[in-house]
């Protein structure tokens, strides 16, 4: 099945992300260099998502078309994570390290992507780094916070994600995805705690339809 708006919306996993090559960066307007305060907080920022190696949350997800749900979201670094939907939502989103799968259980769909052709690729890496293969453009201040809008340099689709930070002591709360359109999807973040021995089977979604209505598409 072909990438619907639906499942662009989730901002999550199905939206191929990100990117422009940063030399085709750098020849936009409004892509000026960061500087040395902007460049600390980057520095900030990776630092603590590196320590984020475990973590359990409850977010609430903004579509573009201002839909709200929301569910229980379960990280694992490097590679792992689970969106898990609230009812009437449906919906369930795996990433296992190599892949990311979206189960449907309203549509009965089933659909998997290279976790590296997604927004989570950036905070799911084993070596989070911000200064090289992501493009930075720009950093943004808030009473409480700070927040980080970026482009993955090495791909070709347009797109972009900003992960949003409080301060004292720095927190991950949320993040938004922009499409090529200029749709946006928002994630927010609430009860973000660290967390250690979340069981593997978390982040195993095999197709859960009978074989014979087909196999998920790569």
């Amino acid at each position: 099945m072909s990438l619907t708006r639906r499942h662009l919306a989730l901002g999550l996993a199905a939206l191929p992300a990100l990117g422009l090559p940063g030399a085709a960066l750098a020849q936009r307007p409004g892509f000026a260099p960061l500087s040395a305060e902007d460049r600390a907080l980057v520095d900030k920022a990776a630092a603590y998502l590196q320590d984020l190696t475990e973590a359990k949350a409850r977010f609430v997800q903004t579509d573009m078309r201002g839909t709200m749900t929301q569910g229980s979201l379960y990280l694992k670094r490097p590679g792992k994570a689970r969106f898990a939907y609230e009812a009437p939502s449906g919906l369930l989103v795996v990433a296992d390290g190599a892949n990311v799968s979206i189960a449907d259980s309203r549509l009965k769909t089933f659909d998997r992507y290279p976790l590296m052709a997604t927004p989570l690729s950036i905070f799911l890496a084993r070596q989070i780094r911000l200064d090289r293969g992501v493009v930075v453009r720009s950093v943004s201040r808030m009473a409480d916070g700070f927040s980080l809008t970026a482009r993955d340099g090495r791909k070709e689709a347009e797109g972009e994600i900003t992960l949003t930070f409080s301060s004292d002591p720095i927190a991950l709360v949320g993040w938004s995805v922009t499409d090529a359109q200029g749709g946006a999807t928002r994630i927010r973040l609430t009860n973000l705690e660290k967390t250690s021995g979340l069981a593997p089977s978390l982040f195993v979604l095999n197709d859960p339809r009978p074989k014979a209505v087909g196999r998920a598409r790569m």
